[in-house]
């Protein structure tokens, strides 16, 4: 089948699959989650569509660090590799939204699209992500992921000791200043909205020789496209070289709300409720990522994703064998239709389709 994309690069395949519209699995997200999800489901021999709105939490940065054999990558050209690995195993890519997950009433799903197209799954993937809401100074935002940073595990190394700044939209900055010191001996915290810090935290500032300066920040400074410093609203200007600020990360939890999932409370935020594997509370739904946790680097959120997909292919295995189980005892088989059965289940495993062959 031949390939277009829309502007954001994300490949797109003229439908959904076809005539046969049904899946194993609907992957609702193609990042790192989304597309380690329908490796390890594809993999398994399953027909898996992943639906991908091409909008990844990591575009603004040039490169991704951390990630054994992959450190330095643009995130972009990650993404095209593992879009290209998933095509080996007949997973299913499409441009688009995603706008409803509605449960059939069976255990599976009926997937609608945000072009009003329907597929229909018997398993789904959220591996939506979440959008970081950085605080509203002027600068901030434009800067975002090039010299204005979040995570120094990230980005640390890169701008190894050059001059920091810390912006504070709340007091648990502090926490961040004092930790990006192991990365630059010269950091400055800047407290902006934050009028009170315990005394316990001015003590560890001091101990780790950060510098601390009260007043709100107007905005950044930029020569030749680089950051050049702070300025607070009083016209103090502080030099710095690069500005660390924590944003507030807002999971894309819509369609996860709409089916009823369960959400727990985080510092960052109520984020859906799942066990080891990415299981919901919904049956039959998984959510991998930054879907479900805020803190997960790309390295974190592709194992996430592998372990839904790995979860999803077990309990697709033992449903369809005690569903088989159940209909023998019921006494629905005959020499015949088992023989057919049994020759369904070959066919399916050349072209990485499910057939059980006992009516639903």
């Amino acid at each position: 089948m031949s390939e277009t994309r829309n502007e954001a690069g994300t490949p797109r395949e003229g439908d959904a699959g076809g005539q046969d519209q049904t899946y194993d699995a609907v992957v609702i997200g193609g990042g790192a989650a989304g597309l380690s999800s329908a490796l390890a489901l594809g993999r398994s021999r399953r027909r898996v569509l992943v639906v991908d709105s091409g909008e990844p939490r990591n575009a603004p940065a040039a490169h991704m660090q951390g990630y054994l054999t992959r450190d330095g990558m643009p995130p972009a050209e990650f993404l095209a590799e593992g879009r290209r690995e998933l095509r080996r195993y007949g997973v299913r890519l499409l441009s688009g939204e995603v706008s409803e997950v509605t449960p059939d009433g069976t255990g599976e799903f009926d997937v609608t699209l945000a072009d009003g197209g329907t597929v229909h799954a018997r398993r789904v993937v959220v591996a939506t992500g979440l959008r970081d809401e950085v605080p509203d100074v002027p600068g901030i935002a434009d800067r975002w992921g090039r010299d204005v940073l979040h995570c120094p595990y990230c980005h640390g190394w890169e701008v190894r000791d050059q001059p920091f700044g810390v912006l504070a939209p709340d007091p648990f900055a502090s926490h961040q200043a004092l930790l990006v010191t192991q990365w630059s001996k010269d950091v400055t915290l800047f407290l902006h909205t934050v009028r009170e810090l315990p005394d316990a935290e001015w003590e560890r500032l001091a101990a780790a020789g950060v510098r601390v300066v009260e007043g709100e920040v107007a905005g950044v400074t930029v020569e030749d496209d680089r950051l050049t410093g702070v300025r607070l609203a009083d016209g103090r200007h502080f030099a710095r070289s690069v500005l660390f600020v924590a944003p507030r990360p807002v999971p894309r939890g819509g369609l996860l709300s709409a089916l009823g999932a369960e959400f727990r409370e985080t510092p960052f935020g109520p984020f859906p409720t799942v066990d080891e594997t990415g299981r919901t509370s919904v049956p039959g739904i998984w959510a991998a990522g930054n879907a479900a946790h805020p803190m997960g680097q790309v390295i974190n959120a592709t194992s996430a994703g592998y372990l839904a997909g790995t979860a999803i292919n077990a309990e697709l295995v033992m449903t369809d064998i005690e569903q088989t189980a159940t209909s023998r005892r019921a006494g629905v088989f005959t020499p015949e239709t088992e023989a057919a059965v049994t020759a369904g289940r070959a066919r399916a495993g050349s072209h990485g389709l499910n057939y059980v062959g006992v009516p639903r």
